[in-house]
């Protein structure tokens, strides 16, 4: 496999209608992650909701372990924020016995403990309900009415589930060095599950791409795997009457993408006809995946900007506003309106 570059993935609502900076400082980029529970108050895990500047997640979690004098693996959170952002996210600690340290003094100019409390289990990853965004985007240039449209079919018609670029590291290495593990090169089992992670969500990514070349990323085919808007719960419909096309019409079904492995897939007919000629394209990467026995899995093609708002605040400032599931990525709304 030789790629210099990802590819120019298609846009669902024509090209982007504008140009700017999206992260010109921390503050223009603010993510508040909400948990899929609420914290009971008490139990042997200590709950702490933090607001961090310019710090990625596992260093904020090195330092509680180092903070806490617990091991690396008792640190627990719910997903990986921004390192170039105001993110508040939560973090527990497992701390079954002993004193209790002041939460406090681990604040920092960078770092601020929200709210402390406890709960009966370690925050596992993706155990969220959303993720809320309020990016400002800068020196913005553009055609202003196309944006406003463009804004609006994201709110009408729902958004790409495109993985972000960050998940294949500076022109797509991780899928570059997945190729070359899969070759038989070794690396180390942290590189190893990035790397694994970066070919599934390539193939997702090309999946998607086409599909919104034919137009049916948000309309089903025969044989889908249809997921229910607002959960992980999914469906095969080996033909998509007027009560699904419905349904889907009115954003409480998508269509789903494979996250690519070993295992039966519910998938069929025009659908299945689809992902199998992507997967013919990259051989190696479907090989190699197979030989890691990762299991398959699928994704929603399409998720909601939920409360998606926006303001012109000058005519080159640009403010969003939008909540989007766990595991979904900013830069998906984004792409569809910024050239980034």
């Amino acid at each position: 496999m030789n790629l210099q570059q990802l590819p120019p993935w298609n846009y669902a609502y024509g090209s982007p209608s504008g140009t700017g900076e999206i992260r010109h400082l921390p503050e223009d980029f603010i993510v508040e992650e909400t948990l899929a529970f609420e914290p009971s108050g008490s139990g042997e895990h200590i709950f702490l909701q933090i607001q961090k500047t310019g710090e990625n997640t596992e260093f904020v979690a090195r330092q509680l372990a180092r903070f806490a004098g617990v091991r690396q693996r008792d640190i627990g959170y719910a997903g990986l924020k921004d390192r170039h952002a105001v993110t508040t996210q939560w973090f527990s600690v497992w701390l079954p016995k002993g004193d209790e340290p002041n939460w406090q003094d681990f604040s920092t100019p960078s770092i601020q403990i929200l709210l402390v409390t406890r709960h009966a289990r370690k925050l596992k990853r993706g155990v969220l309900a959303n993720n809320r965004f309020e990016i400002t985007v800068k020196n913005w240039q553009g055609d202003k009415e196309k944006t406003i449209e463009q804004l609006t079919q994201l709110q009408r018609h729902g958004v790409p589930n495109y993985y972000g670029s960050q998940r294949f590291g500076h022109g797509g290495q991780n899928v570059m060095k997945a190729a070359a593990m899969f070759a038989g090169e070794k690396v180390g089992r942290e590189q190893r599950s990035l790397y694994l992670s970066a070919a599934r969500s390539f193939l997702f990514n090309e999946i998607l791409a086409t599909r919104i070349e034919q137009n049916c990323w948000n309309q089903g085919l025969a044989g889908d795997v249809l997921m229910i808007d607002g959960s992980h719960s999914c469906f095969a419909a080996e033909e998509i009457d007027d009560d699904l096309r419905a349904r889907l019409t009115q954003n409480l079904l998508h269509p789903t993408g494979a996250l690519f492995g070993s295992g039966v897939t519910r998938i069929s007919a025009k659908a299945l006809e689809l992902e199998q000629t992507v997967f013919e394209k990259y051989p190696d990467l479907t090989a190699g995946l197979l030989k890691f026995d990762v299991e398959n899995a699928r994704r929603a093609l399409r998720i909601q900007a939920a409360n998606l708002m926006w303001e012109f605040k000058d005519t080159q400032t640009l403010v969003l506003k939008f909540n989007l599931p766990a595991g979904s990525y900013a830069t998906a709304v984004l792409r569809e309106i910024i050239a980034l």
